[in-house]
């Protein structure tokens, strides 16, 4: 028997185009909150980090109710570094909304998600999103949609999508841009009419694939998965398939999604999306089922990390001054503990005690980490990020290859061509964009990606756009030249001061201002040449009886450039690591001591 009364659907699309808008649209339209309930925009972001970056990093669920029938909706994130999220939830549901914004069209991530949301079959329906933005082309936008479609190889059903006109933020849908509609209930009925019911037989003996983890201080991890077979309920003993064992447990509570709750009952029936709770050592790729018939379902293999980086003890003069975490058992029980909800990360024990080797999708991902950790208090040192190689059994040396989309105004087009040129970037395709933009996708290796979008955003004067996705494995191509520029390192302990700072930003650019605290060996500045340059900031004029007419004026500092955790990881060389506090981001050399430092560059 299938529950013809239940929906499952994901909503897929290029990073911020709207997905997370659309379902408060959906959640509000359907009746989930109450009149007079004060719901914060972009609902389904909880996390802190996501609602200050506007991105979605998490997946999440919820469900809407709408003629009896219960939708059940995954939100994904958009982000290439987060694919990993992307491919999980999609075994839970039986058709995506794939999200496309009307000016920008289909982009880089576009592309991914929806290739994999066609090789497991799943039908999709088209929203064409932000009709109402000024430069939009919805028309054109369906005719690229389409020829993605044709260039994935979809079969005849899935081209046969239907299309949906939106505006997210206003909260509005039509089949047809002429019409006039003033809310979002043909999206509602397109996705009653076109996404199949479950296909699970709810008379079958009990199964449920784990495709996602929470994690609660009360109840210990919790399995959130469709229920594939059968009926899960409270108290119910079960089996759980691992990859090589099987052991049993038993369910303690049961819970379902109405609305953005999660709300407890007594069971839950094949086809729904259900979190259970009471098994302690449950693993995403899991399967839960009944104790007499252990039965697992296989699982989609999770692309396999491409960057990789360094976490270590702070052993920095200020080490312990402004962190709660500051050993390497604190730092290493942490990094475990994410192993169980991130599946895309890797941690590797290093043959240093302190030292942790952390491989993930991509910087965002990474870094995402690294600024959790900071906000709960961990202090740290984290390296530079390298990319993964691999080698062939013949010996050939593969390396990540990432494919690139920029659109940039036109007078910026020669500049970017000619520094990811450098990059050892190859130029595959090039046309005339929106409002004078060009854009431009080229093919080049991950590792010369690195570094490059600070520089980005300033060769571009911040007009540019640029966004980038894994591509699979190619030929090593060879040496990358990366930082062109040195650094400009304190000399001596102590707290910086105007006149320091005023004789050093002569040599460059200044990364710190006066008043703060120093260490022999901290990145103070960037210099203009390409080689490192040690000075004392912490040195204050001397005082003699003679005043000098005009040149004991007031010493006017150039404001400094403000370094973020990724700018800051970005920007590091290989003998730089960055120093990572709840309070503070500080850039610094591997070797603090100037003169031993000095001494190993002239060998």
């Amino acid at each position: 028997m299938i529950n013809k009364n239940i929906r499952n659907v994901a909503i897929i699309a290029h990073v911020d185009h709207g997905k997370t808008t659309l379902v408060d649209a959906l959640l509000r339209q359907s009746g989930t909150f109450r009149e007079n309930e004060q719901i914060a925009e972009r609902v389904m972001d909880s996390n802190d980090l996501e609602k200050e970056r506007g991105i979605t990093i998490l997946a999440k669920n919820t469900s809407v109710i709408y003629n009896d029938v219960k939708i059940n909706i995954v939100d994904t994130p958009g982000h290439a570094d987060f694919g990993g999220e992307v491919e999980r939830v999609l075994k839970m549901v039986d058709g995506v909304v794939l999200l496309v914004d009307a000016f920008e069209g289909a982009m880089p991530q576009t592309r991914e998600v929806l290739k994999k949301s066609l090789a497991l079959n799943l039908k999709p329906i088209v929203v064409i999103n932000k009709i109402d933005r000024p430069g939009s082309r919805p028309m054109q936008v369906v005719d690229e949609v389409l020829e993605l479609f044709i260039e994935l190889g979809a079969n005849d059903s899935q081209l046969d999508f239907p299309v949906v006109y939106a505006s997210a933020k206003q909260g509005i849908a039509k089949m047809d841009l002429k019409e006039d509609t003033s809310d979002l209930k043909c999206l509602f009925e397109t996705i009653i009419d076109t996404i199949n019911p479950p296909d699970c037989d709810e008379d079958g003996t009990a199964q449920m694939l784990v495709s996602n983890i929470d994690y609660d201080d009360y109840v210990g991890r919790i399995a959130i998965g469709r229920i594939e077979r059968g009926i899960m309920k409270m108290g119910m003993p079960v089996s759980i398939c691992k990859k090589e064992t099987n052991q049993t447990g038993k369910i303690t509570k049961v819970l379902t999604y109405v609305g953005l709750k999660n709300v407890e009952v007594e069971e839950v029936k094949a086809g729904d999306i259900a979190e259970i709770c009471g098994i302690s050592d449950i693993n995403i790729g899991d399967t839960i089922c009944d104790i007499n018939n252990p039965e697992k379902i296989d699982f989609v293999d999770i692309d396999e990390p491409t960057v990789s980086m360094t976490f270590s003890v702070n052993d920095g003069p200020f080490a312990g001054k402004e962190g709660k975490f500051v050993t390497s058992r604190h730092i290493r029980d942490r990094l475990f503990k994410e192993l169980d909800r991130n599946v895309s990360l890797r941690v590797k024990e290093t043959d240093r005690a302190e030292s942790f080797e952390v491989s993930g999708r991509g910087e965002l991902h990474l870094s995402v980490l690294i600024e959790n950790m900071r906000r709960e208090g961990f202090e740290l040192l984290v390296s530079r990020p390298k990319v993964i190689f691999k080698i062939e059994e013949d010996g050939r040396k593969l390396e990540p290859m990432e494919r690139v989309l920029v659109s940039v105004p036109e007078e910026f087009v020669g500049n970017v061509i000619e520094k990811l040129g450098k990059r050892k970037g190859e130029m595959v395709n090039m046309e005339q964009g929106q409002d004078g933009h060009t854009k431009i996708e080229f093919k080049i290796p991950s590792r010369g990606l690195i570094g490059y979008r600070t520089e980005f955003l300033t060769d571009t004067k911040g007009n540019g756009t640029m966004s980038s996705m894994f591509d699979g494995y190619e030929d090593y191509r060879g040496d990358i030249s990366s930082r062109t520029r040195g650094a400009i390192v304190a000399f001596e302990q102590g707290t910086s001061v105007t006149y320091g700072l005023y004789n050093a930003q002569d040599k460059g650019e200044l990364i710190i201002g006066a008043g703060i605290d120093v260490y022999e060996g901290m990145v103070v500045g960037i210099n203009s040449r390409n080689e490192d340059l040690s000075i004392n900031v912490c040195k204050e004029k001397h005082l003699t009886n003679t005043r000098a007419s005009g040149s004991d004026d007031a010493l006017r500092l150039v404001p400094p450039i403000q370094f973020s955790l990724e700018k800051a990881i970005e920007f590091i060389n290989d003998d730089e690591l960055v120093e990572v506090t709840p309070k503070n981001i500080r850039l610094r050399k591997k070797i603090l001591d100037t003169k031993t430092r000095e001494r190993m560059a002239r060998r």
